[in-house]
């Protein structure tokens, strides 16, 4: 009997070349630059232990300071000042027992940090620090605040996620089993409705907060009111019993998140799903944000996650590769655990592994696409391209 030889590998062949190419310039990021921040002043102080540098938590202010905690085998608390002459990460210290850190949140005078430990879910709270006096090259000094513990938010219960709500005078929270409330300016914590506690928190459009509830759907909160909704919104098939992630285009803007299979959607108030926006790379979907122009920024997969961007005037998802920053030292980084859109439109990531790193993403400068119909507009003219 004839059998059919089989073809001979040629390392030289166009698809051969074509895929060696491929590997070589985007298994890492591929578009923008990434600059991997130690969590110290370089050159000046040290930084957190390894194990206890895992950044699970950030969040930033109105004029781009970043705050953040980690997770470990102690949590820190630290602010992040690295634009004009700063360049620090500041630790503002280890609050006791807190081994975990869940959220947190800046309003106009104090950062709030949720951090969990043997104690529960805790809130501590600080002043925010000025640090745009400091040039950190001449003679500098300041002094860390000194760290407020407020308790428990839910008794014996940790503390999932929190936001601030649409009046920035309420921070409203997500434990184990239950919905609370924290006032910023009396620290008076309520516990108001009964709700699971699967996966992060978000403020869409018109001032409501949605969270995973049970059978497929999402609860929704009214701060003013203070009532809960179970159930209020179906979600699109194709989600699974995972914990959702939410990136916000601005503070109460619309919310992208994304099913267990990775398809992205769009979501805005009263309750209304996109078509599905595209698919990213990997499963599961991790930390996300929004950059100025409306592109959502995120990771994906575990393990060895992989970079993607959703271009919504181009209705694009890309692959952006595995991070690795070249900026002093060579430095990939794997896992993350929180994103936040700073100061000048980069993506702030924090990296949730041993010796993490503040990752400072800087996309590529987005050419603009006028589409016609129901479809926004780019403002300005289109450059001429290349050709």
């Amino acid at each position: 009997m004839q059998t059919k030889s089989k073809p001979r590998f040629d390392p030289n062949s166009p698809q051969i070349k074509a895929y060696l190419d491929d590997v070589h310039h985007n298994t890492f990021t591929n578009q923008g630059t990434m600059v991997a921040f130690p969590t110290c002043l370089p050159g000046m102080t040290i930084q957190f232990p390894p194990d206890e540098s895992h950044i699970t938590a950030l969040a930033a202010t109105a004029d781009g300071t970043v705050y953040g905690a980690t997770s470990g085998r102690r949590s820190h608390i630290f602010v992040a000042a690295l634009h004009r002459l700063n360049g620090i990460v500041l630790d503002l210290g280890t609050p006791a027992g807190a081994t975990q850190a869940a959220a947190v949140c800046c309003t106009d005078s104090r950062v709030f940090a949720f951090v969990n430990g043997p104690r529960g879910g805790r809130a501590i709270s600080a002043p925010l620090l000025d640090l745009a006096p400091q040039d950190f090259i001449q003679e500098w000094g300041f002094e860390r605040p000194e760290l407020t513990d407020h308790g428990e938010c839910v008794p014996g219960e940790p503390v999932v996620h929190a936001v601030m709500d649409a009046s920035r005078k309420t921070i409203v929270g997500l434990a184990s089993r239950h919905i609370f409330t924290l006032d910023v300016t009396t620290y008076e914590k309520r516990v108001v409705a009964e709700a699971p506690g699967i996966g992060k928190i978000a403020l869409a459009s018109h001032g409501g907060i949605f969270g995973r509830d049970e059978g497929g759907s999402l609860w929704h909160f009214d701060a003013a009111s203070q009532s809960l909704r179970r159930q209020a919104v179906k979600l699109p098939d194709g989600f699974g019993d995972e914990p959702l992630q939410w990136a916000a285009e601005r503070p109460g803007g619309v919310l992208y998140t994304a099913d267990s299979q990775g398809t992205l959607y769009s979501f805005a108030e009263p309750a209304i799903f996109s078509q599905p926006l595209g698919r990213v790379p990997l499963t599961p979907v991790g930390p996300m944000a929004v950059t100025f122009d409306g592109r959502v920024f995120g990771f994906c997969g575990d393990e060895m996650a992989k970079m993607f961007c959703y271009d919504p005037y181009r209705r694009q998802i890309a692959n952006l590769g595995v991070a690795v920053s070249v900026i002093e030292r060579r430095r990939y980084g794997y896992v993350f655990g929180a994103a936040v859109t700073g100061r000048d439109g980069e993506i702030l990531f924090g990296e949730d592994d041993d010796g993490g790193h503040l990752w400072m993403y800087f996309p590529r400068i987005h050419v603009p696409v006028v589409r016609t119909g129901n479809f926004p507009t780019m403002p300005g003219r289109i450059p001429d391209l290349p050709k």
